[in-house]
């Protein structure tokens, strides 16, 4: 997609934001403007892709006062990282965009310092669940500067792609420990929320309200924002195994480690090549020479295959869903153009 505004008059508005927050929080407490100001790093280097939807969807519209979309456009950029920040905790993520967690950094700290491996691990832990409750918070702070009537809209759409996400993160934990069964329908259900609601739906959604764009254009972004964060999460699920950590930031065999169920493991259960190494799944101590045999067994049961197959089928139903709207052609080509970065991506 084409950005409507520079990506710097985000990044901008995101400066501001930290610096504010780190010189209120210097008074305080070192270790607290230390948490400011690792907030503000993890927020870097991110492919800033919610504020493009919203800026972008804004413009095909015919949105005025591109001064608050930008402000919108930040707040659901912190929104991002602070579920960014909850998941590194849930799932005992350590690296995320090519470096240590904020989890993880603090940790190290009390490491260093001399605290037991288990306190240190609290204090990381403490440290990454604070840090993304403040993010959640100043979401809010920041839509509360938007002007005009969309505000009140926008306050529902994060509440309610909120709700959508913690539904779909508690679907991901419990299919991953067994406490719920993780049927495929389950699974795309779970990828709806958890991804699909608050990745992409909901930032075109605000940027349709900004521009004051009927319910049937609210409606029909919705529905594809939707499909396009099911075709991301599926294509994250491959790069989650297959992807190459230098590329993608984060390491590649976590979600084997964490026992996440994805359609990937479905779609081999039952095979012999992964009943035969399928107790490695699972295991907190799997290294990469037990993962190489997971991976071995993923491809030899067709699984990595059955995955990509569906990927292409989704992109292509994405792809067909937009052509059915009634959004400006520009749009409706930025889309099908991001639907096809979606599903070939490698990062």
């Amino acid at each position: 997609m084409t950005e409507t505004l520079p990506r710097e008059a985000v990044d901008t508005v995101l400066a501001e934001f930290f610096e504010d927050r780190i010189r209120r929080a210097t008074p305080l407490a070192e270790h607290y403007a230390l948490l400011w100001r690792r907030l503000a790093r993890s927020s870097e280097g991110g492919k800033r892709l919610r504020p493009r939807l919203l800026l972008d969807t804004h413009r095909a519209l015919g949105g005025t006062h591109p001064e608050d979309a930008t402000v919108a456009a930040a707040a659901f950029e912190l929104l991002h990282t602070a579920l960014l920040l909850h998941d590194d905790v849930i799932d005992g993520d350590l690296r995320r965009r090519g470096r240590p967690t904020v989890t993880a950094e603090f940790a190290d700290d009390a490491l260093t310092s001399g605290l037991p491996r288990r306190s240190a691990a609290a204090w990381g832990q403490a440290s990454g669940i604070l840090g993304g409750d403040l993010l959640l918070s100043a979401t809010y702070a920041l839509v509360a500067r938007v002007r005009g009537p969309a505000r009140e809209e926008l306050t529902d759409i994060v509440e309610d792609c909120l709700f959508r996400a913690a539904a779909g993160e508690h679907d991901d934990v419990a299919f991953g420990l067994g406490t719920a069964s993780g049927t495929p329908e389950q699974l795309l259900r779970m990828m709806e929320n958890k991804t699909g609601g608050y990745s992409f739906a909901a930032p075109l959604r605000a940027g349709a309200a900004l521009a004051g764009a009927d319910e049937g254009t609210k409606a029909e972004l919705e529905r594809v924002g939707t499909a396009l964060g099911v075709l991301y999460q599926l294509r994250d699920d491959m790069l989650g195994v297959f992807g190459d950590a230098r590329r993608t930031g984060k390491s590649t065999t976590g979600d084997l480690r964490e026992r996440k169920q994805t359609l990937l493991v479905a779609f081999a259960e039952e095979h012999p090549a992964w009943n035969a190494v399928r107790y490695l799944w699972g295991d907190p101590n799997l290294d990469e020479p037990g993962a190489d045999l997971l991976r071995d067994a993923l491809i030899a049961s067709g699984a990595r295959t059955g995955m990509s197959d569906l990927i292409e089928a989704r992109r292509q139903e994405v792809v067909a869903t937009i052509g059915r709207t009634t959004l400006p052609p520009g749009l409706q080509q930025d889309l099908t153009g991001l639907a096809d970065q979606l599903a070939g991506r490698a990062a």
